[in-house]
């Protein structure tokens, strides 16, 4: 598959807890801090090659602040930009002022989640102290916290997945891989890729009377095992953990949910090597009898799962 956006770049956190999120980022959930810089903390994993993938800001709200994706080159960045304008989507325009890269174009999807697209980039930067022993790898496997090795995906709500799946389609020029179809024709959810993974990003209807929020942004590990041990290293901390381990039939993760002590849910996945190869891949479709099953294996979902999201309503 071709594409003009080559990957999820990296995601915005908003919290009002500020030293406790990082923290918890930091020392539990276990990702690298390479920038504090005023209200921000730019973090990554250690396997992340960007200078970061989680900007976490100082806020007096939580919820996702931007979500960014990086271009292929500076001519595939320009041939989006071009899309996004004839769209017809409200247009924030072009940023400057980010450590981790250099200029962003700023849009805005119809339920209030900001997007950018960037192509030039500044890659993590280990000192001698992190130099890993391979040097294929972006940065020492450091065995912190939980310590998952990427950002894997972000998961959206809004009032409607049809909407924002034409959003998807002619910004992102992103494709559906699964999809939910309700037994009243509506879209219960999508499941989004630009490139070779299954997705990048989730969009679920928004079942909580909020507008604009977050479900959930996630890190993958290496293995389930690994997700096992971090449960333990949540019940140790005193972190909330919401649902899970259990996997979902959707996209066939392994998953762990937890809620960041500013109430943002984040969650840790393994996906094993679950690839789109197919050119002509066909979206899998789940009727609303099929997804109430529940996962497919673990205990039921808990009904915080379809209506808690951030910022609160």
């Amino acid at each position: 598959m071709t594409s003009d956006i080559a990957h999820l770049g990296h995601v915005e956190l908003l919290t009002d807890r500020f030293e406790e999120s990082l923290d918890f980022f930091t020392r539990v959930y276990g990702l690298k801090l390479s920038l504090l810089d005023g209200d921000s903390a730019y973090l990554r994993a250690w396997d992340d090659y960007e200078f970061h993938t989680l900007k976490l800001t100082q806020s007096d709200r939580t919820g996702v602040a931007h979500i960014a994706y990086r271009a292929h080159s500076p001519q595939a960045l320009e041939r989006r930009v071009a899309a996004i304008t004839a769209a017809g989507y409200r247009i924030h325009g072009w940023v400057d002022d980010d450590p981790g890269h250099g200029p962003a174009f700023r849009f805005e999807d119809p339920f209030g989640h900001l997007f950018e697209i960037y192509h030039d980039t500044r890659r993590a930067e280990p000192d001698a102290a992190d130099r890993p022993a391979l040097k294929n790898m972006a940065s020492k496997f450091h065995a912190q916290g939980a310590c998952p090795r990427r950002l894997d995906h972000l998961n959206l709500l809004a009032e409607d997945v049809e909407a924002f799946r034409r959003f998807m389609e002619t910004c992102l020029g992103a494709r559906v891989t699964e999809m939910i179809r309700l037994d009243n024709g509506r879209l219960g959810g999508c499941w989004f890729t630009i490139n070779n993974k299954t997705y990048d990003l989730a969009c679920t209807e928004e079942h909580g009377g909020g507008h604009g929020r977050l479900h959930h942004v996630t890190y993958a590990t290496d293995q389930r095992e690994d997700i096992l041990r971090a449960a333990d290293i949540f019940l140790e901390n005193g972190v909330h953990i919401e649902t899970g381990p259990h996997k979902h039939a959707i996209q066939g993760t392994f998953f762990l949910y937890v809620w960041e002590p500013a109430g943002n849910r984040v969650e840790l996945a393994n996906a094993g090597a679950r690839l789109i190869l197919a050119p002509d891949h066909q979206p899998v479709v789940w009727t609303e009898t099929e997804r109430r099953k529940g996962q497919a294996w673990g205990l039921k979902t808990i009904d915080t799962f379809h209506t808690h999201g951030t910022p609160p309503r």
